[in-house]
């Protein structure tokens, strides 16, 4: 009898030992993402003074554009690097002045054709996929963490060990989920 309840401890002792470790792979897995996000926004707000820069050069006079781009990649700067939410409405609002930027350059075909110019927008919307990438993967190591927190039995070891729930990386703002109305 003895025997039977030393090995049912043995495999209970196991059984824990797997879902804790579990959790903290999954942890390190939301980490992981989280840095990945961090490194291509990072890659984004060192492309943007050159992209500010060359269009500065051909439209001087649309300053708010180029204030409003600038600002926005100071105050992405200052939110805490674990503040997810915070970072995530930064970056939102840095996304739009990007956008009302672009539209300034539209209005200048000589920027437009400045070699300079493209390549900056196509490393820029390379680094907006790689952006969107790593937030998928960041989101899904978020889920993977957060069904294993409130599962049964691994909520069990979760809440021992004090494992908690990540935030997702999510957008704010309500008009970059609307969708587009085309009209001809």
């Amino acid at each position: 009898m003895s025997w039977f309840f030393l090995a049912a401890l043995v495999a209970l002792s196991v059984f824990a030992i797997v879902l804790y470790n579990g959790l903290v792979k999954k942890r390190q897995m939301v980490e992981e993402g989280w840095s990945g996000i961090d490194v291509q926004l990072k890659r984004r707000a060192n492309l943007i003074p050159n992209l500010v820069e060359t269009v500065k050069g051909y439209a001087s006079h649309e300053k708010e554009a180029l204030e409003a781009v600038t600002s926005m990649r100071a105050q992405v700067s200052a939110v805490p690097k674990d503040d997810v939410a915070g970072r995530a409405k930064a970056e939102g609002e840095l996304s739009h002045a990007l956008g009302r930027l672009f539209a300034v350059a539209e209005a200048y075909p000589d920027l437009k054709a400045s070699q300079n110019f493209s390549d900056l927008h196509n490393s820029l919307d390379e680094i907006e996929n790689a952006i969107q990438m790593a937030r998928r993967y960041y989101n899904g190591a978020v889920r993977n963490l957060n069904v294993a927190v409130e599962s049964f039995p691994s909520n069990l070891i979760a809440n021992q060990f004090k494992f908690e729930k990540a935030e997702y990386f999510e957008i704010e703002d309500e008009a970059d989920r609307a969708v587009p109305k085309v009209q001809f």
